[in-house]
């Protein structure tokens, strides 16, 4: 959840200019800025309620893969020279959320309950 609302308050600083932004707000149809603007903001909320979260987590992923290469990594090799630190752990993060899916407290996993509990039968034999 802390991370989803990271990732969700990065997306709002690029979208909309606001959170202490210098660069002022980014236009979603400008490239990269904009779409990753939007991608960072609603992969942020649904990872944070949890809903969709595999696959949010796994286009957060590739985004963040994609502004570490493409971004950073053309200044420096190494994240700390390149200032990708945060793409970087943002992108293993993400990945490993993709694999090991939703927590307990997530939309995901409380629909997946009920529809367990519907698709039990009502009468033993």
């Amino acid at each position: 959840m802390v991370v989803g609302f990271l990732f969700l308050c990065h997306g709002a600083k690029t979208l909309f200019g606001v959170l202490g932004s210098t660069k002022g707000a980014v236009s979603i149809t400008s490239w990269p800025g904009g779409p990753a603007g939007l991608i960072e903001l609603v992969c942020g909320a649904l990872i944070i309620i949890g809903l969709g979260t595999r696959w949010a987590a796994l286009l957060s992923s590739g985004a963040m893969a994609y502004a570490y290469f493409v971004v950073h990594q053309p200044e420096a090799l190494m994240p700390i020279q390149n200032h990708g630190e945060l793409a970087a752990v943002y992108c293993w993060v993400f990945l490993l959320l993709a694999f090991t899916g939703p927590g307990s407290w997530a939309v995901d996993t409380m629909l997946a309950a009920r529809k367990q509990k519907q698709d039990k039968p009502l009468v033993s034999a």
